[in-house]
Order: structure tokens, then sequence, then C-alpha cells
């Protein structure tokens, strides 16, 4: 890999690790406000928004700035997100704030790998970067779990008795955010350089919707694309779901809940890591059945009556999905970077993403506020994943057959 990219790795892992950490916090923070549980999944609503709402303006930023320091820029945003959550602002706002940081972020980070990397090590490089994310993941969702256990409490109340424990927790990680920064300053300027882009809104909203356009209607572009759409979508419901059933069906309390859901994680790090060494860019189609199969086990998740046997079969939910989406990630941001620039066609990316993950957690939420019972909302969206898998493999299988046959005459 190219020098930088380990530092580039170790960046966006801390403070990642910090989102994840301060989420769980902040989830806690509305069980103590005794909030009910359909608020939690609002908190990421809450952080997803702004990565839909600014996804136009972000990539012509990401391309205007040296990356890693616009990076360095969005996790000192990120401390003041962190910070205001401290002072006592509604937590669905401050998580805003963060999202605006962690929105500028996304394109900068991206497109600095598609810049850094030559094609041939990208999917090795995207599997870096997803197991190091989803290890931000697991152990950051760890971190919060120790953070607001018992014996943390006790601890604070201890060594800091006029600061309560869960504020304690928050600004504890107000360093990770504050170390990510200090480690961007070490990455280096990839030379690249991009034409500027049009100053008015209006200009950058048109030349948006062509990225979209754009990418959407690319054959590879677009079946990664919508892949990679559902999985983060789905992927964000699971998170909140596999919460929200551990209390409530295995009797688990909320911090050892946080170390049930990390068992998603550890799977897809060992799913990236496989694929990253296995899948080449041009198989990365090739990976689609694995997406039907992780949308099946999700069913069979829902049912299992206690932690034991649920901790292997959500590992497999895991790997499968992280078999399936590193290969198409990497296609994706290949396609992107070919027929846009990087940090355009990650604004994009991000955009469809994000957008999907908005839409799924309204709708989980939704349900779950109309009493409808976690076990079959878990069964509802795997059947959803593993049909729209199933249908894009179909017509992906068609295009290519239709291509071999074309070839012939």
């Amino acid at each position: 890999m190219p020098p930088g990219f380990h530092l580039l790795i170790a960046a966006q892992f801390v403070s990642a690790l910090s989102d994840n950490a301060l989420l769980i916090v902040a989830i806690a923070l509305l069980q103590q406000q005794g909030l009910p549980a359909w608020w939690a999944p609002l908190l990421k609503f809450s952080l997803t928004l702004a990565y839909v709402v600014l996804a136009p303006f972000v990539g012509p930023l990401a391309d205007a700035f040296v990356k890693a320091r616009l990076m360095m820029a969005m996790n000192a945003l990120k401390v003041l997100g962190a910070a205001l959550l401290l002072a006592g602002l509604n937590p669905l706002l401050a998580f805003g704030v963060l999202g605006i940081g962690a929105a500028a972020y996304a394109p900068a980070k991206y497109g600095l790998v598609t810049e850094l990397v030559p094609p041939r090590l990208l999917v090795r490089a995207n599997g870096w970067i997803e197991i190091s994310t989803v290890c931000a993941v697991l152990l950051g969702t760890g971190l919060g779990g120790v953070l607001i256990s018992p014996l943390a409490v006790r601890w604070s109340l201890h060594w800091w008795p006029g600061v309560a424990p869960l504020d304690a927790a928050a600004g504890l990680l107000l360093s990770g955010y504050a170390l990510a920064a200090l480690l961007n300053l070490g990455i280096p300027d990839s030379g690249v350089r991009y034409r500027r882009a049009h100053k008015a809104p209006r200009a950058l909203w048109r030349a948006f919707w062509r990225s979209q356009r754009r990418l959407w209607a690319d054959a590879e572009g677009g079946l990664s694309m919508a892949v990679t759409t559902l999985f983060w979508g789905a992927a964000a419901v699971l998170q909140f779901a596999v919460l929200r059933w551990a209390v409530d069906h295995l009797g688990l309390s909320l911090d050892r809940a946080a170390y049930l859901q990390a068992a998603v994680a550890l799977g897809i790090v060992a799913g990236a890591g496989l694929a990253g060494r296995l899948v080449g860019l041009t198989q990365a189609a090739r990976v689609l059945p694995l997406g039907v199969l992780m949308g099946l086990a999700v069913p069979l998740v829902a049912w299992v009556p206690s932690w034991p046997l649920a901790l292997p079969l959500l590992m497999m939910v895991g790997a499968l999905g992280g078999a399936m989406v590193v290969p198409l990630n990497a296609l994706l941001q290949h396609r992107g970077h070919q027929l846009l620039t990087a940090g355009r066609s990650i604004a994009v990316q991000n955009f469809n993403e994000n957008l999907s993950v908005l839409v799924m957690l309204g709708v989980y939420t939704a349900l779950l506020a109309l009493g409808i019972d976690i076990r079959a909302l878990m069964a509802g969206l795997g059947a959803l994943v593993a049909v729209l898998v199933a249908a894009l493999a179909w017509r992906e299988r068609l295009r290519q057959a239709g291509q071999a046959g074309t070839a012939v005459f």
C-alpha cells in the first residue's frame, strides 16, 4: 500500500470508534430520560440526515481542498457535537452536528483512497477500510457497553463525584475525535487536483443529479450501487433491531446487548478480510448469492431462544454481508472514479446509501412505535434483503448472458 494509507486507516478507525461508542452512551441517556424505545433509532436518523441533505455539496468540497486537512477539520466538528451533548443539548440535535462532520468526512476519506491506491489494489484497500470500520463498530459498541456498565458507573462516581456518569463517558470520547484529528495531520496530499466546481447551490444541485444519472446508468456502477444501498440500509436497522431483540426476548441489559450486537460486526470483519484476499475487481458480481444467504439467515436469528445459540448465527450474518459488500463497494468506487471524480462519486454513493438508511430506519421506527413484535420485524427485513438481492443477481445474469450472445454474433 502507498505511504500514508495505513495512517488514513488509523485515523478513520479512531473516529468511527468514538462514533459507535457515543451512540451506545446516547441510547443509555435516552433511557435515563425515560423516553420510549423507538427514540433510539432516531439518533442514527439524525446523524444520517446530513449525508442526504448535504450530498450535492460535500463532493465538490472534498475535491476543492486537500482531503486529509478537510478530514481533520471534520473531526474537530465532531468534537463540537460531542461537547454539545455534554452541555445538555437534545441528543438528536447533537447527533445532527456530528452528522455534518461525518457527511463531509466520508467523500474525503474514500476519495483519498481512490487517489492513492492503484486499481489493482482497490479491493484489498476497501477490505482494509471495511475491516477497520467494522472493527471500530465492534470495539466502539463494546466500549460503549463498558462505559455504561454498572462497574464503570461506580468507578465514575468514585473518581468524579460531581459529574454524571454518562456525561463522564461522553467526555472521555471527546479525546478519540481529537486523536483522529491529529492522525489526519500525517496523511500525505495525493497531489490530485480537480477543476473548481460552480459556486452557486443551484448549479451544484444540477451537477449532482447529472452525476447520479450517470453512475446509475452504468451497468456495473448501477448494480453495485443498488446492492450497497440495500446492504447499508438493512445493516442500520439490524444494528438497532439486535439491541431491542436482545433486551426484549433474551432478557439482556443494554450493556450486554451491545456486546451481542458486536458479534455481527465481528463476522463482517471476517467476511471482508476473506473477500479482500480472494475476490478481484472483475469478479465482484459473483458474490451476490452471499447476500441472499445473509437475508435468509436473519429470520433464523429472530427466533433463537438464547444468546449462546444466537452468537454464531449473528456472526454468520455479518460474515456473509461483509464478503458481499466489500467487492461491490470497490467496484462502485472504481467505476465512480472513472466516470466522475473521487469526491463526487463518493458523495453520490453516500447520498443513496444514507437515503436508504433514513427510509428503512423511518419505517422500522414507525413499526416499532405501533407495537409490532421485533422478531417479526427482523424476519421481514431478512426476507426483503434476500428477495431484492436475488432479483439483482438474476438481472445481472441476464445482462451478462446478453453480452455473451452479442459477442458470439
